[in-house]
């Protein structure tokens, strides 16, 4: 979406004008945002079968209690899908209205802050994914083998399940980039991070044990990378006070 001509001859804009502009990328963001709905929404038995077919390996099975409970999780997950697919024009949508503001350096720091976010992100969704669910699906379904009750999951519960760790590990794995950007704007320091190193490790290690079975190898799966990411923090954070001080 092109400026209006007059903001650019003199670098700046009227009240009116920012709320125009406003109006018209919320509008694209709209548009787009239900565009990816309906297209995941299109393919959501697909999206369904690939998230199930992580616990049938495991011999689980799904039903669903009420009548539009399997509609509901295909509305979610469209909703969900169409937010992660038009993520690039949300977020160029956002940026390019705030640039005017900002100075070529701010500018140069927000883009590399989104798609480090973003990296991280997926990196996180992939942990969780392809590591950490299956040793928690195994571990879970476990418990059924000791009673004589048969695992027949509701495939909202499941589903809803399955979002929130993946929602965990990426929030998680965003660590690095928040250091960065705290560094970066003074609210915190390098040395702090490595004064807590100890009683940051303990803290993953409890959190780790939270958000997993209570089986240690799942537990020092997920442990390790986490603490990987807070020694990456405290590089990255060393870097950037370096980087302001020369």
């Amino acid at each position: 979406m092109k400026r209006n001509k007059a903001a650019e001859d003199d670098g700046s804009m009227s009240l009116t004008g920012h709320l125009k502009e406003l109006r018209n990328r919320i509008a694209v963001c709209l548009v787009v945002l239900v565009a990816g709905f309906f297209l995941c929404l299109s393919v959501a038995g697909r999206i369904v079968t690939a998230l199930t077919d992580l616990g049938t390996v495991y011999n689980y099975t799904y039903v669903y209690i009420a009548p539009q409970e399997l509609l509901l999780v295909y509305f979610n997950l469209a909703l969900v899908g169409g937010v992660v697919l038009t993520f690039p024009v949300l977020a160029y949508e956002a940026y390019a209205f705030c640039s005017l503001g900002l100075s070529r350096r701010e500018r140069t720091g927000i883009v590399l802050a989104l798609l480090a976010g973003t990296v991280f992100f997926l990196l996180g969704v992939a942990f969780a994914r392809f590591i950490s669910m299956p040793f928690m699906l195994r571990f879970l379904i476990g418990f059924s083998r000791e009673v004589d009750v048969a695992a027949s999951i509701s495939i909202q519960q499941y589903v809803s399940f399955l979002l929130t760790v993946f929602l965990i590990f990426g929030a998680v794995f965003e660590l690095p980039v928040i250091s960065v950007l705290l560094t970066g704007l003074g609210v915190l320091k390098a040395e702090w991070l490595m004064k807590g190193r100890r009683v940051m490790i303990v803290a993953i290690f409890v959190l780790a044990a939270i958000i997993t079975p209570p089986d240690i190898v799942s537990q020092i799966m997920v442990a390790i990378p986490m603490i990987g990411l807070y020694e990456l923090s405290i590089l990255l954070s060393r870097l950037v006070m370096k980087a302001k001080q020369g």
